[in-house]
């Protein structure tokens, strides 16, 4: 794996991430503007690695996802369906590391508490990976081989709420929550982790519409309204097809929100630095963003959505939802 640590002298990269765009995320953390979209500067000489060094091989799977949009559950979901096995009480690895831990997300791993499951630059495969990076810095090498790609979207709305909770907890805790008005602000005019999402969303979007052999492209909503479905398309995706319903309920079963939460292995410790792992459990649910947002900023949200994704042709507005 390519050591991430400083170098003595800096390199050609270290020199172009001093002079990128600078930006306060929160009034809590700095993130820079690499390639049209916002980091946390750590995170862009990793990126900048996987891009120009990862060698795709064509059974990987790489799952993709902006912030807060499901990412835990569909990397559960992936992990236990490329095991391709029901296992026992004795052999369910969910039960003793986060699915973090299970399927890394590459970029982020320079900030892990513990040693890799897995080497992500070794080609033994195939390999089960994630990130959160735009579609159009992933290496020339995943783009052009058999590698699947499977990538999760939510509703803006909910997106958002879910990411204000979760760096409240991690950036201010103890403190009063950023003010919200100000998180739509910066969430609508994409300088955010990972941000613009907007963006981030319909770069994948439009790929999978030009090659749906390559990309799947699921919504979170999707997932909740009807389960079986699509983690049934998930598994013929991934060439790994169900034998019947009851094998389908077993990991939906096993990959629950209350499961997953409840297991001790989640209740504590940590991934990534400064991340407690009780901090990719909280509601899961459709629609929390009613209990939070007004509506001034659902209309500006929504017209966002509108205006970004809608002529493309990808709605990910929740309109039965409805104060």
């Amino acid at each position: 794996m390519p050591d991430f640590s400083p170098s003595p002298t800096p390199n050609k990269d270290e020199k172009s991430l001093k002079e990128l765009p600078k930006a306060r995320f929160w009034e809590a953390m700095d993130i820079a503007q690499w390639e049209g979209y916002w980091f946390e500067p750590g995170l862009i000489k990793p990126a900048m690695t996987f891009k120009s060094t990862f060698n795709a091989q064509n059974d990987d799977v790489l799952l993709a996802s902006t912030m807060k949009t499901g990412t835990t559950w569909l990397k559960s979901l992936s992990f236990c369906i490329m095991q391709n096995k029901t296992p026992t009480t004795n052999d369910d690895v969910l039960t003793t590391e986060n699915p973090h831990f299970h399927v890394p997300t590459i970029e982020s791993m320079i900030y892990s508490t513990k040693p890799p499951e897995i080497d992500p630059y070794n080609s033994s495969s195939p390999r089960l990976l994630h990130t959160h990076l735009p579609y159009a810095v992933l290496p020339d090498s995943i783009k052009t081989s058999g590698t699947k790609i499977v990538y999760i979207a939510r509703n803006p709305k909910d997106t958002l709420i879910s990411m204000w909770h979760f760096f409240n907890s991690i950036l201010k805790p103890d403190l009063d929550p950023f003010p919200l008005e100000k998180a739509v602000d910066c969430f609508c005019n994409g300088v955010h982790q990972y941000g613009p999402f907007f963006e981030h969303v319909l770069e994948y979007w439009l790929e999978s519409q030009k090659r749906p052999e390559k990309i799947l492209f699921l919504k979170y909503e999707d997932l909740k309204r009807d389960p079986k479905g699509e983690v049934s398309k998930i598994g013929e995706f991934l060439g790994r097809p169900f034998g019947g319903e009851e094998e389908i309920e077993e990991i939906l079963e096993r990959c629950s929100l209350e499961r997953l939460k409840n297991l001790e292995v989640n209740k504590n410790g940590s991934i990534l630095m400064n991340v407690p792992n009780t901090s990719y459990f909280r509601k899961g649910v459709v629609g929390d963003w009613k209990n939070y947002l007004t509506v001034e900023m659902v209309e500006r949200v929504n017209e966002t959505s509108r205006v970004k994704l809608e002529p493309s042709g990808l709605f990910l507005l929740d309109l039965l939802y409805s104060f």
